[in-house]
């Protein structure tokens, strides 16, 4: 059997994700947002905290793991670069480390621009990405430490991925990137399909994630700055993909 997921609203608007090994019982979290929504994640389940695999240091992505390690005995896993700002910590990683949940294997990704030591997991096996806020839903997160080329690079290696790949991100954002992203993409119909069904979606209170990543690709503007068209619609046209994406990401800040 494959990993079982379970997806559940932490604070406002954050994610929590827990993925479970049912060969052998593991059960990681996607970062610690809140730690009362993820034990009452686990207790519908059934299932036993075995670790905490962290993606980046913000507050509002590891204020429940002093909680949940105190609750579980959990192993918290951090990027070596974030070792210093993450509370816990029981094994840091860089990119190319391989994580285990259970029988579950991980590739670290480093994927920084929103923090400058923000890192993915990618279960290949399984073809689930855990971007938390580097990649979101039809947009991508804001450079609170890291420079646009670094943004673009670590979307560069997200892309990179199988498009059958199942994307997680840190926050049900894709509303106000879908409405974004139909502003500089206005004859993508894809898009247009999808800003749709982002829009009934969220009007019926149901999460737009996960998505797949080929989706992505066709869809989300930031994954595509090197795409004519896109270089087009923001009056870059003959830019390069970085100038692109850094106009892109300017004006969804001022969204």
């Amino acid at each position: 059997m494959s990993a079982l997921i379970e997806l559940f609203l932490c604070r406002t608007d954050n994610f929590g994700v827990l993925i479970h090994d049912p060969l052998t019982g593991h059960t990681a979290a996607i970062d610690a947002p809140e730690a009362e929504a993820i034990n009452a994640a686990l207790a519908r389940r059934g299932w036993r905290l075995s670790d905490i695999l962290v993606t980046h240091h913000h507050a509002d992505h590891v204020e429940g793991i002093e909680a949940l390690k105190t609750a579980h005995g959990c192993r918290v896993v951090a990027a070596t670069a974030d070792a210093h700002r993450i509370p816990a910590i029981d094994e840091t990683v860089k990119e190319g480390s391989i994580v285990s949940v259970g029988a579950l294997k991980a590739e670290i990704i480093d994927t920084p621009g929103h923090t400058v030591g923000h890192i993915s997991y990618w279960f290949a096996d399984e073809k689930l990405l855990f971007a938390a806020d580097t990649l979101f839903s039809l947009g991508c997160g804001r450079l609170f430490e890291g420079t646009p080329a670094d943004m673009w690079d670590s979307l560069l290696k997200l892309r990179a991925l199988p498009d059958d790949t199942m994307l997680y991100c840190g926050h049900e954002y894709t509303l106000s990137n879908a409405r974004f992203a139909v502003t500089v993409d206005p004859f993508n119909k894809a898009l247009e399909a999808r800003a749709a069904e982002v829009e009934a979606l969220r009007s019926q209170h149901k999460f737009t994630l996960p998505v797949r990543l080929g989706a992505e690709k066709r869809e989300n503007p930031f994954l595509r700055a090197d795409d004519p068209a896109i270089a087009k619609a923001v009056g870059l046209e003959g830019g390069d993909a970085l100038a692109v994406f850094t106009e892109l990401r300017e004006r969804k800040n001022r969204f």
